[in-house]
């Protein structure tokens, strides 16, 4: 069993083995998204907080927040939205960035402790991530690729992952508190991507005991109705053992794909998440008693 606890000034989350699956809001990342990173870079942060706000009421359970705008100042960037999601929210954060001064502004206002995204398995990267990440009790997410960029073996992927993991305990991060990305592919591009990915969720779940983590809609990158291709993708990558990812919660098919996976997985007890958010509104209050009721009556009879 491994647990990466993260958390906010008041509350905790688990990542973990046979836990509920952990669902990162993706939205608060101005890549690929113009007005919002115009916005920031105006310091207008409205946008940052109404997607806090809509990923949380849709079933995030932490968020990550990126500031990457090109041509700004990132870490006052990142300082600033994560002092403005800890205002309106209190789900732990995932605080992301490549650019390490700006996850040290990050980590400075941080009420908690942040999940640090992330950290490759290039020696210069290592030597300052991880002495950040441990001075600041933080956890991390190891990316599997290092100076050699990314490789399609999985086999090389896992040795990049064994090494962060170990590098990591040199800096006195226990492995409870990596989660590795194993790297998830298009599979458009790629069509081994998927296999290849449940394949390396196993054996760092097996081998290194560690949790995991990806962005998951890296793998529908490019195909038509692609939030079912992801959705299915997180419910098989969940029953090959990944325990969390980088997603959108606002997209029911990922959404409900979770929920449907923690339910078979076992990680729904008494399927009280998925009754609860399908419930028919209308069904008559005695019809949801009556089978409540037969539900303790099997269990007291077991």
């Amino acid at each position: 069993m491994t647990d990466t606890v993260v958390s906010s000034a008041t509350r905790e989350v688990v990542i973990g083995f046979d836990r509920p699956f952990v669902m990162i809001g993706e939205r608060i990342n101005p890549t690929g998204r113009k007005l919002l990173a115009e916005e920031m870079k105006n310091g207008d942060f409205s946008r940052v907080e109404a997607d806090a706000l809509a990923q949380v009421a849709a079933g995030a359970h932490m968020l990550d927040v990126n500031a990457g705008v090109p041509l700004a100042d990132e870490p006052a960037l990142l300082a600033r939205a994560v002092e403005l999601v800890q205002s309106v929210t209190d789900v732990p954060l995932s605080i992301d960035s490549s650019v390490v001064d700006a996850l040290e502004a990050g980590l400075a206002v941080y009420r908690g402790k942040a999940l640090v995204n992330s950290v490759t398995g290039e020696e210069e990267v290592m030597e300052r991530v991880l002495p950040l990440v441990a001075r600041h009790g933080a956890a991390v997410v190891a990316i599997s690729n290092d100076e050699t960029g990314i490789s399609e073996d999985p086999d090389v992927r896992f040795a990049v992952a064994k090494r962060i993991v170990e590098r990591a305990a040199d800096h006195g991060i226990p492995a409870a508190d990596v989660v590795v990305d194993p790297l998830v592919m298009p599979i458009g591009a790629m069509g081994t991507a998927g296999q290849q990915a449940f394949r390396l969720i196993r054996r760092l779940r097996e081998e290194l005991k560690v949790n995991t983590t990806c962005g998951a809609s890296n793998i529908s990158f490019g195909l038509p109705n692609r939030h079912v291709v992801t959705g299915t993708f997180l419910a098989m990558a969940i029953g090959a053992g990944m325990t969390s990812a980088i997603c959108n919660p606002l997209h029911t098919e990922v959404k409900n794909a979770v929920m449907a996976a923690d339910v078979l997985m076992g990680a729904d007890r008494d399927c009280a998440a998925w009754i609860g958010a399908n419930r028919d509104p209308d069904a008559p209050a005695g019809a949801r008693g009556a089978r409540g009721e037969r539900r303790r009556r099997r269990a007291g009879r077991a």
